[in-house]
C-alpha cells in the first residue's frame, strides 16, 4: 500500500471501527458486517490520512454490482448514505457513547475537537 505507515494509536483506531461499527453503509441498511477494510476518505498520502477512514464491506467499497460502491460511484453513496466524513463523525460518535477511546488525533483530524 502506498502511503504513510499507520501509527500503533490509527492501528487500534482502526480495529475498534471494524471490530465494533462493521461495514457502516451495511449497518445504515439495517444490517451488520465485520468483514470489512478501510476506504480512506482523502488518500493515504496525507497527514491525517489514516485518522480519516471508513469501515466498508468489499460491495459498498469497491463496485461488485451487489451495492451501491463509494468507488467509483462517490456521488451516489454520498447520497444514499451521507458524507463521508459525516459517517467518521457518526462512528466516532458510536464508539464514544459505548465508552470506547478515540484518540484525539482521530477527533481532530474528523474536526470535532481543536488541534494544539
Amino acid at each position: 500500500m502506498k502511503g504513510r505507515t499507520p501509527t500503533t494509536a490509527q492501528k487500534h483506531f482502526h480495529d475498534d471501527l471494524c471490530r465494533h461499527i462493521g461495514c457502516i453503509a451495511c449497518r445504515f441498511e439495517g444490517g451488520f458486517n465485520d468483514y470489512v477494510s478501510l476506504h480512506h476518505i482523502d488518500g493515504r498520502t496525507k497527514p491525517d490520512a489514516h485518522w480519516l477512514v471508513l469501515p466498508l464491506c468489499g460491495g459498498h467499497h469497491q463496485d461488485n454490482g451487489t451495492a451501491v460502491a463509494v468507488h467509483p460511484y462517490k456521488a451516489r453513496f454520498e447520497e444514499r448514505y451521507g458524507a463521508q466524513m459525516d459517517l467518521l463523525r457518526w462512528c466516532i460518535e458510536w464508539l464514544q457513547q459505548r465508552d470506547m477511546q478515540v484518540p484525539d488525533g482521530a477527533l481532530i483530524a474528523a474536526g470535532m475537537i481543536e488541534g494544539t
